[in-house]
C-alpha cells in the first residue's frame, strides 16, 4: 500500500533527481509567493494563469493532471473543498512538505482566489485503471454503493454524491483521480497523518476499512470512467449519513 501523502516522490528516494525536482519546488514555491504579492500592486497586469505557474510543475495546466501520475487533478472541484484543502495545508491538518511551504505566506484571501480559479476550470479526460482484479472490483463497487451497514460505513455515494463527482459547494469528486492518489489519501486519513475540520467523517470512516478494502475501493474508483463534461452536483438527494465538520456551511 502507498503512503505518499508526506513524503517527495519515489525518485527522489533512488536518485540524483531528487536535487533537481526539490530545486524545481522550490523555485515554484517563490513564484507563487511572489505573484501574490505582485497581484497587490496597483496596475499590474498578472492574469491567475501566469500567477499559478508554480502550481502547474505537479498539477498540469490550469489543474489539469492526466495519466497514472500521484498528482491529482484539481480542475473543476469545488471551490470550497479547494480552499479547505489549501487551509489545511498551510495550516498543518495535511502534511506534505512542499505544499506547507509554498502555502505558508499566502492569506485567506489570496488562497480563496485560487480555489475559485480551479473551480471553474473544465477536468481533463482521464484514461481508466485497468490493474485491479475482479475481487477487488467486485469490494469496492459494493463499498462504493452499499458501504457495510453491520460496521457503520455508508457509501461513498452517500457524500461524494451518486455519480461520485462531488458536490457543491464542499465535497469532492472521487472520479478522474489517479489509483496511488485515492489509496495513499483514504490509507493517510486511516493513520491520521491526514485530518479535516473536526468532526472528521473522512477519518472516522477510513479508520473502520482495512488496508485490503481501502485499495479496492481506490482500484474500482480509477476504473470509472470520467466525463468530460462530468460537474460537481448542485446537491445531496438525502442528508449526510455522518457529521462532516469539512462540510459544515
Amino acid at each position: 500500500m502507498l503512503h505518499h501523502d508526506a513524503l517527495l516522490p519515489s525518485a527522489c528516494r533512488v536518485s540524483m533527481r531528487c536535487l533537481s525536482t526539490v530545486t524545481r519546488w522550490l523555485a515554484a514555491g517563490l513564484l507563487l509567493i511572489g505573484s501574490a504579492a505582485r497581484a497587490a500592486e496597483p496596475g499590474t497586469a498578472d492574469p491567475m494563469t501566469e500567477r499559478l505557474a508554480a502550481c502547474a510543475a505537479c498539477h498540469g495546466s490550469e489543474g489539469r493532471t492526466v495519466g497514472d501520475t500521484y498528482y491529482p487533478s484539481i480542475a473543476g472541484k469545488p471551490a470550497r473543498y479547494l480552499y479547505a484543502q489549501l487551509v489545511n495545508f498551510r495550516d498543518g491538518r495535511r502534511q506534505h512538505t512542499i505544499m506547507a511551504a509554498m502555502l505558508a505566506n499566502l492569506s485567506d484571501r489570496y488562497l480563496g482566489e485560487i480555489a475559485t480559479f480551479y473551480a471553474r476550470q473544465p477536468h481533463a479526460a482521464q484514461p481508466v485503471f485497468d490493474g485491479a482484479t475482479a475481487e477487488q472490483l467486485a469490494t469496492g463497487e459494493r463499498l462504493t454503493r452499499q458501504g457495510d451497514p453491520a460496521r457503520k460505513i455508508p457509501p461513498c455515494q452517500a457524500c461524494h454524491g451518486e455519480a461520485l463527482t462531488g458536490v457543491e459547494p464542499a465535497i469532492p469528486g472521487l472520479r478522474g483521480l489517479p489509483v496511488r492518489y485515492l489509496d495513499a489519501q483514504i490509507s493517510a486519513w486511516k493513520q491520521g497523518a491526514r485530518r479535516a475540520t473536526a468532526p472528521d467523517c473522512m477519518g472516522q470512516i477510513a479508520k473502520a476499512l482495512t488496508g485490503a478494502e481501502i485499495t479496492a475501493i481506490s482500484a474500482w474508483l480509477a476504473s470509472q470512467p470520467y466525463a468530460p463534461d462530468a460537474r460537481p452536483a448542485t446537491s445531496l438527494p438525502a442528508p449526510l449519513p455522518l457529521d462532516c465538520g469539512g462540510v459544515l456551511p
